[in-house]
């Protein structure tokens, strides 16, 4: 049995935190951190909490980006394995936020200190899991946002239908390729709104599982610098 890549697992993950994160923390996304802006709309309109840790996650996913990326500049110089140990310190967060939104919850308020807290947690996470898939994996489909995926997919079936050309082996290709990050992202979502249902805060826990395994992965144990 061939162990899952690490743009599997992230996908798988990037889905499954993402809807667990959505429903545990009163509609706050933190993978998918620009579809908050949607989200604090909606908040204003009905009048109700949260708008504030909603503007709140995009900053901190820009500064949590840049800081990671300064650090792994810091590693490389070292000859550092530096996938690996940003993998691990995204682990060692994912572990954090799970333990404090068991320990913290239930969250009566959107803008709450507690809910602002673990949510930081999440998206400082993904955070590192963006940055490093740009930076170490950047062929790979995109593993928290799958519109641009599912675009390219349908440009590529509309080459197909058209008789594909001399690139329709690429373009089969591109549409395996894609097609299995967004099936793994929704199955991530699937599972996650199922978890949820049935262990409410306590399926946060799974994500921080599904993040150690990726320390484990060939392009994590084969990467430097």
């Amino acid at each position: 049995m061939r162990f899952p890549s690490l743009s599997q697992l992230m996908s798988f993950n990037g889905g499954y935190l993402d809807t667990v994160g959505f429903l545990a923390l009163q509609g706050v996304f933190v993978a998918h951190v620009t579809g908050n802006f949607v989200t604090f709309g909606a908040t204003i309109i009905h009048g109700v909490d949260g708008a504030i840790a909603k503007l709140l996650v995009l900053p901190v996913f820009c500064a949590a980006v840049v800081i990671s990326r300064l650090v792994t500049f810091k590693l490389a110089a070292a000859n550092l394995p530096t996938l690996r140990i940003m993998l691990a310190v995204k682990t060692v967060l994912l572990v954090a936020g799970s333990v404090a939104a068991v320990v913290l919850s239930p969250f009566a308020k959107g803008d709450s200190w507690q809910l602002i807290l673990v949510a930081v947690l999440f998206v400082c996470a993904m955070a590192i899991q963006n940055a490093a898939h740009r930076v170490h994996i950047p062929t790979a489909p995109p593993t928290t946002l799958m519109t641009g995926s599912t675009t390219q997919i349908m440009l590529d079936v509309a080459e197909l239908i058209r008789g594909g050309g001399p690139d329709r082996a690429a373009s089969v290709a591109r549409i395996r390729k894609l097609s299995a990050a967004v099936g793994l992202f929704a199955a991530g979502c699937g599972l996650g709104a199922l978890a949820f249902a049935f262990g409410g805060q306590w399926a946060f826990s799974l994500s921080a599982v599904l993040a150690f395994l990726s320390l484990f992965s060939a392009e994590a144990r084969s990467q430097r610098g």
